[in-house]
């Protein structure tokens, strides 16, 4: 029993120790990410920049400066949101799928077409909302029921079988009457 004991806190000691890593490299992350929205910074006034396994070349700006910039402006507010959506405990957090598409979709064109920057991810998220929108809407309205309104639908549907039953059970009483 005492090892029982012994056991269970050591379980309980990694899993607050696992929390506070989580918690200290999220906050870390929220910590630096206006230094990490600086290194555009950091990339040439150049039309093209050598890496070591590719060669990055700007196709809609003269500067890889400015792209990395768009890049910036786009990542950091997505990475801020999948911290968000991965540490949120509302019901609602779905809803952050939404943005989290938008910024993903922007990224993508970003580096993939070379000019009207921000026009058509509107389209490419659409599905995206027609999925979500009513999916937290759902969330919304059976929370709604439950806690504003009081109404508890497991208990409706039980009350509905045993007064289906009942139903049933007189018309078989009245056939079998019938025939006798």
């Amino acid at each position: 029993m005492l090892n029982n004991a012994k056991l269970n806190e050591s379980n309980s000691r990694k899993k607050k120790s696992k929390s506070i890593f989580v918690g200290s490299l999220v906050a870390l992350i929220i910590v630096i990410s206006p230094y990490l929205f600086y290194t555009y910074r950091f990339f040439p006034n150049e039309k093209t920049m050598d890496f070591y396994l590719f060669i990055m070349e700007s196709n809609f700006n003269e500067s890889i400066s400015t792209v990395m910039w768009f890049f910036m402006i786009k990542f950091i507010p997505l990475l801020l949101l999948v911290l968000w959506f991965f540490t949120c405990k509302h019901w609602w957090y779905h809803a952050i799928l939404i943005p989290i598409a938008m910024y993903t979709f922007q990224i993508v064109s970003l580096f993939y077409e070379e000019k009207y920057l921000d026009e058509t991810e509107i389209y490419w998220l659409i599905p995206i909302m027609l999925v979500v929108t009513p999916f937290v809407y759902f969330i919304r309205v059976k929370l709604f029921d439950k806690h504003v309104l009081g109404i508890d639908l497991e208990a409706m549907d039980a009350e509905l079988k045993v007064y289906k039953e009942k139903e049933r059970l007189q018309k078989e009483k009245e056939a079998e009457d019938k025939m006798l």
